[in-house]
């Protein structure tokens, strides 16, 4: 039987796979920040709010999603765990591929997650990131001119 913390884990690359962002934010503490890393990317650490108004916006660009888990680590004693995650996407602007080493620090049941440190694919951030971040801003921007009776 997997542990606690397994199942969490197990859990969140479910509900990212069926782009369920309320049980990926459920599944994080109140407290839970995520930071990305490589620190040579400056990215600060985000709350909560702050990840699920990414996701949120990168979830209404892709077409397709898929994270395929390709190896995992974990310390039950510590309560940490290490996933090897590949993520596959459509977008209006092309096809998305990254790699991500999830690096989880749970709660002491093992039911939340406390600390999410994210290890991304640099040159994927610095090729296509921008690119995609370009197009979610000229889709709100057309959607707010909608809303304002701008066309």
């Amino acid at each position: 039987m997997p542990s606690r913390q397994r199942q969490t884990a197990d859990a969140i690359a479910t509900a990212f796979n069926t782009m369920d962002i309320a049980t990926i934010i459920s599944l994080r503490s109140p407290t839970c920040l995520r930071q990305i890393l490589p620190a040579s990317l400056a990215y600060p650490p985000q709350t909560n709010a702050q990840y699920e108004a990414q996701l949120q916006a990168m979830s209404s660009i892709f077409s397709a999603f898929k994270i395929t888990v390709d190896d995992v680590i974990e310390d039950v004693e510590q309560r940490k765990i290490a996933m090897f995650v590949r993520a596959e996407g459509q977008t209006p602007i092309g096809v998305y591929n990254n790699q991500y080493v999830w690096r989880m620090e749970f709660d002491e049941a093992g039911e939340k997650v406390d600390m999410w440190t994210e290890f991304v694919d640099v040159g994927m951030v610095r090729d296509f990131y921008p690119r995609l971040v370009g197009e979610m801003k000229r889709r709100a921007e057309e959607a707010e001119r909608k809303e304002s009776g701008g066309g």
